[in-house]
């Protein structure tokens, strides 16, 4: 079976989009290329027993033999579990998963069809139901990354790192964050309670957000005050290129004297997407460098072409920056093409494959490679440092202003 699907994911730790189903803005669905990702299938034609396609995990015979106290389990869990009928598709599922996470990858996961479905659509800003905020799963508590621009989100005053602990009175406390998730999500015009608990206040805090039709943005652009161009990219999506280049032709007619491409709380997308952006701020050279598992490396240059190879740039980043954000700060640093202002970002320095799954079961990402910046650094766990490192504190967020921006004028027009 033919990979469809090569991607670059954010998993801002696994974060998702809170709309009528799963988004991620990160767990997203790549380009098609011609790579094979699956060496063995297996085909299960009843639940006796499997018939094996060989490939390199060994023999027909071998396999059999290696599968068969699974078999044994799913016919003893078929004749003996108290609660009868079993769901096999469950059971099914519920197999992949496992076998996935005994990788012990955080970004080798399965996603059940529905959340497959909404990933896909998350990319090509596409209309869902829902609150509108980027969030993260992973932790005790389900966690605002950050709200989308004009949502019911962020008009009911969702900051990032708010802590969602209660959800229409119910505590959420060693609930998992997907679940959570479902039970914030709903139709439009129906109001759910969230209790927030905020860094910074001793109590938490009940807040009503009536949910909305929401389309999911994935590049913004406009012009600032002294003459300075500003675009934002929300995620790297099917279309994200082809919208900035119309953007940035616009704001370039305009003679700007500097340009921000804002990349905060952007977690990423497709790897196509990565290379043909920072192709528009980088005319040749190295852009990012993949290394396999077997020891194979591969170089993606810039692209000849791009319209804004030297206005004078400046990138800001912060700790939701990741992976193909991650790709394109990596290289302008590296290439010392502009400088980065901001925090830290996520350090997601890796490569998913995407692969949907036979009879409309989903899909499988699997990690098939570590990605390094042009002059070999590996990002993974540690992030990319800016030139300039500006914090966004409390008080900037109760006044509602932006110093990363700030500094990024400010370096602009000296």
């Amino acid at each position: 079976m033919k990979s469809k699907n090569i991607i670059i994911i954010a998993s801002v730790i696994a974060a998702l989009i809170l709309l009528i189903g799963s988004c991620a803005a990160g767990v997203v669905i790549g380009q098609t290329v011609n790579r094979q990702s699956v060496n063995n299938l297996l085909q299960v034609p009843n639940i006796a027993g499997a018939e094996f396609i060989p490939g390199t995990g060994g023999t027909p015979e071998e396999l059999d033999e290696l599968f068969e106290p699974f078999w044994q389990t799913w016919n003893l869990v078929e004749e003996d579990f108290v609660e009868q009928p079993v769901d096999h598709e469950i059971m099914m599922r519920g197999a992949i998963n496992g076998m996935l996470e005994s990788l012990q990858d955080d970004h080798t996961s399965y996603l059940d069809p529905e959340m497959f479905e909404y990933a896909n659509a998350h990319l090509d800003g596409q209309e869902y139901e829902g609150i509108g905020a980027w969030v993260d799963i992973s932790g005790d508590y389900l966690t605002i990354i950050s709200p989308m621009p004009g949502s019911p989100a962020e008009k009911a005053g969702l900051r990032p790192n708010d802590k969602v602990i209660g959800v229409d009175g119910e505590d959420m406390t060693n609930i998992d964050g997907e679940l959570v998730r479902q039970r914030i999500v709903g139709p439009e015009g129906t109001i759910v309670r969230l209790t927030i608990m905020r860094e910074g206040l001793e109590e938490p805090f009940d807040v009503e957000i009536k949910r909305a039709s929401i389309v999911v943005p994935t590049v913004e652009g406009r012009m600032l005050d002294k003459n300075i161009a500003y675009v934002q990219l929300y995620t790297f999506g099917d279309d994200t290129a082809d919208d900035m280049v119309e953007i940035l032709e616009d704001l370039l007619d305009q003679n700007p004297d500097g340009l921000i491409l804002d990349l905060r709380f952007n977690g990423g997308g497709y790897l196509g997407t990565a290379i043909a952006v920072v192709s528009e701020y980088i005319d040749e050279g190295v852009v990012m460098i993949e290394e396999f598992g077997d020891g194979r490396t591969e170089t993606y240059e810039a692209k000849r072409g791009g319209g804004a190879t030297d206005i004078p740039l400046v990138i800001l980043i912060n700790e939701g920056s990741a992976s193909a954000s991650e790709i394109v700060a990596g290289a302008v640093q590296d290439l010392e093409r502009g400088l980065l202002v901001g925090t830290t970002s996520f350090g997601k320095g890796s490569v998913q494959n995407y692969s949907p799954l036979v009879n409309e079961q989903g899909a499988v990402r699997i990690t098939i490679a570590r990605w390094l910046t042009p002059l070999g650094r590996h990002i993974s766990g540690v992030g990319l440092e800016p030139d300039y490192v500006i914090e966004i504190t409390e008080e900037d967020l109760n006044l509602e202003v932006d110093p990363q921006l700030e500094k990024a004028i400010e370096l602009l027009t000296q």
